[in-house]
């Protein structure tokens, strides 16, 4: 690292967990974020501050004033830009040494495919189960790690599936995939501004752990937060070895799943 990256990144080289090899191999790592939304805006912006070398900003959407009260990746003047597009941008501002690569379209099979097979770790900051299911189905096949929440009125949720290991259990573990796609949403349910910061935050940090190998992730736990109350509770989660999605007879190529 050059003096000034020794400057920016000083207080995780001060963490004898991270140091100056932990930073660099944040430098030399990539992660694969789909959605830049209430979730996605804290993860990305703490893992572009953090130094993660290449971060993949994947969101079909555009930005709208509603979005503005808690995806605090995007501001007034980007209503109307695709999110992916408003992400890259203020993640350049925050970091302009780091790769940001903008993907302003739909997370399908094929995108998926191409993407998370080269990257060190995925965030899920989708906000429906049919797209969970599919970059689930994604990190199985690629035995990539992934870093998954949700949040909702005031309720949060965020666990790791790192699926590196062949005794992780899956999202489809969780929640198998009944076929309904009518899940609620922000838009219909309301969303407790602050509660997607606290749980983008984790997000990053689950992901900086995972990346660096260091402490205790989330992995085979999920961990709940009522925001109400600030009341933690943590679950264990266990592989399902009933799973469609993830035994090891079940998994089929990603293009193959639709």
């Amino acid at each position: 690292m050059d003096d000034q990256q020794l400057l920016r990144y000083s207080r995780h080289l001060l963490l004898p967990e991270i140091d100056i090899s932990g930073q660099e191999k944040l430098t030399q790592s990539s992660v694969f974020i789909l959605g830049a939304g209430g979730l996605g805006s804290p993860a990305a912006l703490y893992l572009a501050a953090s130094g993660v070398g290449k971060l993949i900003v994947c969101d079909h959407d555009q930005v709208d004033l509603t979005n503005l009260q808690r995806q605090i990746l995007h501001e007034t003047a980007s209503i109307g830009k695709f999110k992916a597009d408003s992400a890259r941008n203020t993640l350049q501002r925050i970091n302009p040494e780091i790769e940001i690569i903008s993907l302003p379209e739909h997370a399908t099979a094929s995108l998926l495919n191409r993407e998370i097979g080269n990257v060190d770790a995925v965030i899920d900051a989708s906000d429906n189960f049919s797209t969970r299911h599919l970059i689930n189905h994604a990190c199985i096949v690629h035995c990539k790690p992934l870093i998954s929440a949700a949040a909702v009125r005031f309720t949060g949720q965020i666990t790791v599936f790192d699926l590196r290991h062949p005794d992780s259990p899956c999202y489809h573990c969780l929640f198998p995939d009944s076929g309904d796609s009518d899940d609620p949403t922000c838009a219909i349910m309301g969303v407790f501004s602050p509660l997607t910061g606290i749980i983008g935050c984790i997000q990053a940090a689950e992901t900086l752990k995972v990346l660096l190998g260091i402490g205790e992730t989330l992995h085979g736990r999920l961990l709940l937060l009522d925001g109400l109350t600030m009341r933690w509770r943590s679950l264990r989660l266990d592989k399902d070895p009933q799973c469609t999605m993830c035994h090891p007879a079940s998994v089929q190529s990603i293009s193959d799943f639709q």
